[in-house]
C-alpha cells in the first residue's frame, strides 16, 4: 500500500529514458492528448451550470465586470481560489477576443492543458514497471473519452484530479522530502478545489506514510504552505479564510440544501457506470483485476472516494471523476500485462502493443457516444451558445428578458448580453408568480429581445416576432425581437440579480 506500483522488472523501467527530446514517446502521447483536449475545449458544450456561475462569473466580477451572482456566492459557501486562478485567463481572453467568447475559451484551454498532468503521471507510474506499462498507461490517459470530455470544463473535480494524480506519483515509491512537500501542497490545493475529496486524499496521504511515518512531516508542511496561500487569497477578497468551507458544510449537511437539486440512492454511481460503459464494463473490470497489484494504493483511493460519494444524497457523475480516472489508470496497467503476455507468443511480438492500444482507442470512441447520457453531455449547452452568439452580435439589442427560461441553461452574462440590461421573468419570483403574462406586457418597454419557449409565444406582446430557435435544456428556446428602443426604468425590479435574491437562487 505504500507504493502505487509493484517493483519494476530488472532493466525494464530503465529503458524508458532511451529516447530523448522530440523523439521520446511521451512527447508524442502528450501531443495526442493536447490535440484531443484542445478540440474538446473549442467545442462549446457546458455540461454543468457550475462551470459558468460558480467559477467564470465570479472571475469576471473580480475583473470589474457585471456578473450573475448566485446564492452560493451570496451566502459565502464558495472559496476564491479557483475564480482567482481563472481570472488571468479570462482577462487575457477578453483582451484577445472581447465579447465573452474569448474569456470562455481561454479559461477552457488553460484547464484542458492542466489535465495533461494526468497523462505525464500515468507515464511515470507505468514506467515503474516497464516501458510497455508507461506507454499503455499514458496512451489510455490521453484518449479515454471520460478524461477528454471533462478535461476543459472549469469545475473543481477535473482540476482537483489533475493535482491528485501527480501528487500520487510524487509521494509514493520512496519519495524524498522535497517530493513529499510538493505532493502535500498539490493535495492541499486539490482539497480546496474539491473538499469532498478529503477522504480520498487522506487515504493517499496515509498510504504514502505507512509505515514510514517520518514522511508525514514534509507532507504536512507542504500542505500547510498551500493552505496558507489559499487563506491569503480569501483574505485578499475580504472574507474570513475557509469560512466558505464551514458555510458549505452547514448548508449542505445541516440545512440539506444540496438535496434540493436531486436525491438518489447509494447505488446510483454503479448505475452510472453501467449506463456509460454498458456491456463493455467487463473489459475494464477484468483489466482492473489484472492491474490492481501494480497500484493497490490508487485502487484504494478510487474505491474510498466512490464509497464516500455514494453516501451523499445528491449525486452527479462528475463528483466521482477522481475515481473514474484512477480506475482507468489501474485498468491500463493491467492491460499492459496482456501486451507482455502476447509478446511471449510467436508472431505477436510486433502486434501486441498496437492491438491493445487500438482496442482502448476503439472502445473509447465507441463509448463516447453510445449512451444517451454521453450524447447529452457532448451537446449540452451548444444550442444556448448559438443563441448567445446571435444576441451578442445584435447591434439593435438594448435589453433582454428571459421569460420562464432558467438562466442556468445559458452561458453567462457577458456571452449573452454584455453590458446590456438582463431581466428575468419567472414564476418562482414572488413578484411575478401570479401575474407573469400581464407582467411581461407591462415591462416590455424595458427590453426589445426575449428568450422564451415556443409554447409561451401567446404570452408575448404582439410587436415581438420570432427570430430563431434552437434546443436549450429540455426543449427549444427562441429569440423574439421587436424594433425600437428600451426604457430600463420600467424593468428595474426584474434585473437578474434582484430576481435571484427574491427566488433564493
Amino acid at each position: 500500500m505504500t507504493s502505487t506500483s509493484a517493483t519494476a522488472a530488472p532493466g525494464s523501467a530503465g529503458t524508458v529514458g532511451r529516447a530523448t527530446g522530440w523523439s521520446h514517446p511521451l512527447f508524442a502521447l502528450l501531443l495526442l492528448a493536447l490535440v484531443v483536449r484542445l478540440a474538446a475545449a473549442v467545442w462549446p458544450n457546458v455540461m454543468y451550470p457550475d462551470e459558468i456561475f460558480q467559477y467564470l462569473e465570479p472571475a469576471r466580477q473580480m475583473l470589474g465586470h457585471d456578473s450573475i451572482l448566485t446564492w452560493e456566492w451570496r451566502t459565502g459557501i464558495r472559496g476564491w481560489l479557483l475564480p482567482t486562478l481563472l481570472a488571468g485567463p479570462v482577462a487575457i481572453g477578453d483582451a484577445v477576443a472581447p465579447g465573452g467568447t474569448g474569456a470562455f475559451l481561454a479559461a477552457r484551454l488553460v484547464v484542458a492543458s492542466a489535465s495533461l498532468s494526468i497523462v505525464v503521471s500515468a507515464w511515470f507510474l507505468g514506467a515503474r514497471i516497464s516501458r510497455v506499462h508507461a506507454i499503455v498507461a499514458a496512451f489510455v490517459a490521453a484518449v479515454w473519452f471520460e478524461l477528454v470530455l471533462l478535461a476543459p470544463h472549469t469545475l473543481g473535480e477535473p482540476l482537483a484530479t489533475a493535482l491528485i494524480v501527480p501528487a500520487a506519483l510524487l509521494v509514493t515509491n520512496g519519495p524524498s522530502p522535497r517530493r513529499l512537500a510538493i505532493g502535500g501542497a498539490l493535495l492541499a490545493f486539490a482539497f480546496v478545489c474539491r473538499f469532498q475529496y478529503a477522504p480520498a486524499i487522506a487515504v493517499l496521504a496515509l498510504g504514502a506514510c505507512w509505515p514510514r511515518w517520518r514522511n508525514l512531516l514534509p507532507l504536512v508542511a507542504g500542505g500547510l504552505a498551500a493552505l496558507l496561500l489559499a487563506a491569503v487569497i480569501d483574505l485578499a477578497h475580504g472574507v474570513v479564510p475557509f469560512a466558505w468551507l464551514v458555510g458549505n458544510i452547514e448548508e449542505n449537511l445541516l440545512h440539506d440544501r444540496a438535496a434540493d437539486f436531486g436525491v438518489t440512492p447509494p447505488s446510483a454511481y454503479l448505475g452510472n457506470f453501467l449506463v456509460v460503459w454498458s456491456a463493455a464494463i467487463m473489459l475494464p473490470i477484468v483489466a482492473i483485476w489484472r492491474g490492481w497489484r501494480h497500484a493497490p494504493l490508487l485502487l484504494a483511493v478510487a474505491l474510498v472516494n466512490l464509497a464516500f460519494h455514494s453516501l451523499i444524497a445528491h449525486k452527479e457523475y462528475r463528483f466521482v471523476f477522481l475515481s473514474v480516472v484512477l480506475l482507468i489508470l489501474v485498468a491500463a496497467l493491467g492491460s499492459a500485462d496482456w501486451v507482455q503476455s502476447l509478446r511471449a507468443k510467436p508472431g505477436w511480438r510486433r502486434w501486441a502493443l498496437p492491438v491493445v492500444t487500438a482496442g482502448w482507442a476503439l472502445l473509447s470512441v465507441a463509448l463516447a457516444g453510445a449512451s444517451e447520457a454521453m450524447r447529452d453531455y457532448w451537446t449540452r449547452g451548444v444550442g444556448a451558445a448559438q443563441l448567445a452568439a446571435e444576441l451578442r452580435h445584435d447591434p439593435q439589442m438594448c435589453g433582454l428578458a428571459l421569460y420562464n427560461v432558467r438562466f442556468q441553461l445559458l452561458p453567462g452574462r457577458d456571452r449573452l448580453v454584455g453590458s446590456v440590461p438582463l431581466y428575468v421573468l419567472a414564476p418562482a419570483d414572488p413578484l411575478a408568480e401570479l401575474i407573469l403574462p400581464p407582467l411581461l406586457q407591462a415591462t416590455s418597454p424595458a427590453f426589445n429581445r426575449i428568450i422564451a419557449r415556443p409554447a409561451a409565444a401567446g404570452d408575448l406582446p404582439a410587436d415581438f416576432s420570432r427570430q430563431s430557435c434552437t434546443h436549450v435544456g429540455i426543449g427549444d428556446a427562441c429569440i423574439y425581437a421587436r424594433s425600437g428602443s428600451c426604457d430600463a426604468s420600467v424593468g428595474a425590479p426584474f434585473v437578474i440579480n434582484d430576481v435571484l435574491v427574491r427566488m433564493g437562487h
